[in-house]
């Protein structure tokens, strides 16, 4: 009896993790056609003045309209709306509760996207609503982040996005996930 309680108790942590959904490519979130467009981009001068995007009264960076159109593309995946997806990315956070806790943030592909320039292109920035919250020490903290991806225009004073996720699950990446 011991050994199947044993048994049962390793086979289900084990399909636990298994049931994990398979990680979706920020790739995904791009049409063909801007994928396309970005592979023949030619390399960014990052001083430049039409890298530097727009300053906000707030402090954000908005994505500048003097870079090749793929820079700021708003074109999305429709097969992406609606769909359950985990995707991996750093936080950008913009709200919190009364913990400290971000209920609120961009999922952007790379760390300091947002802080460095030029910002990503909207139809790779998320933005994920977070109920629950998640305890951020570092925006360079890469996380998993599942829930249903929303086709859906978002405009923040710090950037602009194409898509929203409604997070269920939010995790820091552990060593093991590499």
């Amino acid at each position: 009896m011991r050994r199947l309680l044993l048994t049962v108790l390793l086979l289900g942590s084990s399909l636990a993790h298994a049931s994990e959904l398979p990680e979706t490519d920020w790739l995904e979130l791009m049409p063909k056609s801007d994928q396309k467009a970005l592979e023949q981009m030619p390399e960014i001068d990052h001083n430049s003045p039409e890298a530097m995007g727009t300053f906000t009264e707030k402090g954000g960076l908005k994505q500048s309209k003097g870079l090749p159109a793929v820079m700021y593309s708003t074109k999305t995946v429709a097969a992406m709306n609606g769909k359950p997806v985990r995707l991996g990315g750093y936080p950008v956070p913009l709200e919190t509760d009364a913990k400290g806790r971000s209920t609120l943030f961009f999922l952007v592909p790379y760390p300091g996207a947002c802080i460095h320039v030029p910002p990503p292109p909207p139809n790779q920035l998320v933005l994920v609503r977070y109920p629950k919250g998640l305890k951020l020490d570092d925006i360079y903290t890469p996380l998993w982040v599942t829930g249903t991806m929303k086709v859906e225009k978002v405009n923040n004073d710090l950037a602009d996005a194409a898509y929203a996720l409604d997070a269920s699950k939010v995790r820091v990446v552990q060593e093991a996930d590499l």
